[in-house]
């Protein structure tokens, strides 16, 4: 925190570069190299001005004209002395100012650096520093609306508001153990009770929140299944329109998964094409079935393939296997290589595949609608695939201000918090004395505490920010 650190904030492409300088040196060290047009020098200049000037190097060389934005503690992003140097995009200009900038005594920052100093000067808590990441990576625009909601504060007031009322409760189960000798009771514990199912109520709303949230900013997971050969990796290059996956006529060839991630009506997906599923000796290519079976597990949807030349009995046996692991997941059956048999053929297949799924899969959820035949390769019947996928999705709009929990550390420490409530109401119904029931009533404040990085370690917050970009 005691160094002044720079980095290039800008990608790459575009005709303009910015370097961010951040610390209590950044006016002495970007002075060093920066000469304005006119006026006054840098440490005179207000906050929130700009600076048109030259950047000198080697020998008072001018490098380029450059526009400097001075932003003074506290009043900058990171809250420290701030200046951000617009530089043209030329490569060999942008790395000699940094060298200038480093040769002053800057140093680069690391990635994620600039946020974690706005965090630990308290510009933003640690769940809408998180939120900056999910801006910068938002790819549709229901992701962009979820991180905008938790940058702006919403899922911290949300916390806030929990957090009172927690310690609302632990103040008063606290004040009894301080006259417990006296036999005071300063709150009805029917009133308690209450209160602990009002915060119950809305950490289960957080906490559900996630499957939604996590589908919107990781995209909706879709998993291609199927006995060897049936045409997976050309379905998955064909939704994806672009050569994402090997594909060949032997057998194996898909030893691991393959994703690949597109938009549908505003609705990201994440399509895994996994190993075919047979019986084999190849050790490699058996992990490849068990992660197969793991991603099926995981998935919200599962695409089934039959190839319709196959063998009844060998069909039977792979729906033996998959079809129970698809319990509660939207299945589509999907007859493959529609074009290249009889439609007598093609029909009778259908229709074992439509009895597989009442033998094995009840517990999927599956409509007769649900199967049709296509052609991976023609592009035969994708249309439908596609309506299947966006229906199948049905995940609900986001409007401003909703609160969804996005950030599997959040869910995580909500779940934690909600055991701990859950337990502090089952102890105010049996009657447990105050004192055993004011720990689990302040670890669920803990809990709260550590998503908006309140109580946390260096090695939580290192795991966070090595995720952001240099520059950021």
């Amino acid at each position: 925190m005691s160094e002044t650190i720079c980095a290039l904030a800008t990608s790459q492409g575009g005709a303009l570069n910015v370097i961010r300088v951040s610390g209590s040196s950044a006016f002495e060290i970007v002075s060093g190299i920066f000469v304005p047009k006119r006026g006054m020098s840098l440490e005179e200049r207000r906050s929130h001005t700009a600076v048109f000037g030259d950047i000198c190097t080697d020998g008072n060389e001018v490098l380029d004209e450059v526009l400097l934005t001075i932003m003074r503690a506290p009043h900058s992003y990171t809250g420290e002395d701030t200046i951000e140097i617009s530089c043209h995009a030329s490569p060999y200009i942008t790395q000699q100012i940094l060298l200038a900038l480093l040769d002053r005594g800057a140093r680069q920052a690391a990635p994620g650096e600039f946020t974690m100093r706005a965090f630990l000067n308290g510009k933003m808590d640690l769940s809408r520093a998180e939120a900056v990441a999910d801006l910068i990576a938002s790819a549709s625009k229901a992701s962009h609306r979820l991180a905008i909601n938790q940058l702006k504060g919403g899922f911290s007031n949300e916390l806030g508001a929990l957090r009172d009322k927690l310690l609302q409760l632990v103040s008063l189960m606290e004040l009894e153990l301080d006259f417990s000798e006296e036999d005071v009771e300063f709150a009805n514990r029917g009133e308690l009770l209450e209160l602990c199912g009002e915060v119950e109520t809305v950490m289960s709303r957080l906490a559900s929140s996630f499957s939604v949230g996590n589908a919107v900013k990781n995209g909706v997971p879709v998993a291609i299944v199927g006995e060897t050969n049936t045409g997976k990796s050309t379905l998955l290059n064909a939704l994806l329109h672009e050569e994402r996956a090997i594909v060949s006529d032997i057998c194996g060839t898909t030893r691991d998964t393959v994703e690949g991630v597109m938009n549908l009506s505003g609705v990201t997906f994440r399509f895994i094409d996994t190993a075919g599923l047979r019986e084999t000796h190849d050790v490699i290519e058996r992990i490849g079935i068990e992660r197969t079976l793991e991603q099926l597990k995981k998935s919200s949807i599962a695409l089934w393939l039959i190839d319709p030349t196959a063998d009844y009995g060998q069909i039977e046996e792979i729906a033996a296997k998959l079809l129970p692991v698809c319990r509660g997941k939207k299945l589509a059956v999907l007859v493959n290589k529609c074009d290249a048999v009889d439609p007598i053929t093609l029909s009778r297949m259908m229709e074992w595949g439509k009895a597989m799924v009442e033998r094995y899969g009840q517990d999927a959820e599956w409509e007769n609608r649900d199967l049709w035949a296509i052609s991976a390769r023609q592009g035969t019947n994708l249309d439908k695939l596609e309506e299947f996928l966006v229906r199948s999705a049905a995940l609900p709009a986001i409007s401003t201000g909703d609160v969804v929990v996005t950030n599997v550390r959040h869910y995580e420490a909500l779940v934690r918090a909600l055991d701990n409530i859950r337990e502090v109401k089952q102890g105010l119904a049996d009657g447990i004395s105050g004192d055993l029931v004011s720990e689990p009533l302040r670890a669920a404040i803990r809990n709260l505490s550590e998503i908006v990085g309140e109580v946390t370690s260096d090695e939580v917050l290192g795991n966070i920010f090595a995720n952001f970009c240099i520059g950021k």
